[in-house]
């Protein structure tokens, strides 16, 4: 088994990280992201990849500000799941977010259990106003998320892109009454 190398993503990456991303984001495991998107938010990645140089996985850390950080757009390729690369990449994009001496990071993700190993505990997500006012307000499932959200630190007290509070669209209750005489 080839040995993992983790580094921060170079504008070179920016192809295999865009295949790999949008590989999974036709059934909603990830957001998808233009190729500009990636070419212009590349220096939030960071890549697993041999000591060959085969590309392996990504991930990114978007910084909201000291108070939060959020890794986003962790995957590995199918082949190179179960060789370590996943938790290296996690490690790394978390000790970047204490670099930056950010106070919480969070996850939206389906696979709780990986992220639990790491540190990370479930969250109710409208903890998370800035995760959702920047991401999750355009998200086809924003009223029918699967995601569970996950923190590590404490939760933020403060929000810099929106609300403090999501706005939630209010159920009415309808009550129906028969139209059939006798009734």
């Amino acid at each position: 088994m080839a040995e993992v190398r983790i580094h921060k993503a170079r504008l070179q990456d920016a192809r295999n990280v865009f295949d790999l991303v949008n590989s999974l984001s036709g059934d909603g495991t990830l957001l998808r992201r233009s190729y500009a998107e990636i070419c212009e938010n590349i220096r939030d990645f960071t890549v697993a990849e041999t000591d060959e140089g085969e590309f392996l996985g990504c991930g990114a850390l978007h910084l909201y500000g000291p108070h939060l950080a959020e890794v986003r757009s962790i995957v590995m390729k199918p082949e190179a799941r179960g060789q370590g690369a996943g938790g290296k990449l996690l490690n790394a994009l978390v000790a970047e977010a204490e670099e930056h001496a950010v106070v919480s990071v969070c996850l939206f993700t389906r696979i709780p259990a990986f992220f639990e190993h790491y540190g990370f505990r479930i969250a109710d997500r409208d903890a998370l106003p800035d995760k959702i006012y920047k991401d999750c307000q355009t998200c086809p499932r924003l009223y029918a998320c699967d995601e569970v959200a996950m923190v590590r630190g404490p939760l933020p007290q403060i929000a810099v892109l929106g609300p403090r509070t999501i706005q939630r669209p209010e159920l009415v209750q309808l009550q129906l009454s028969s139209t059939l005489p006798g009734r």
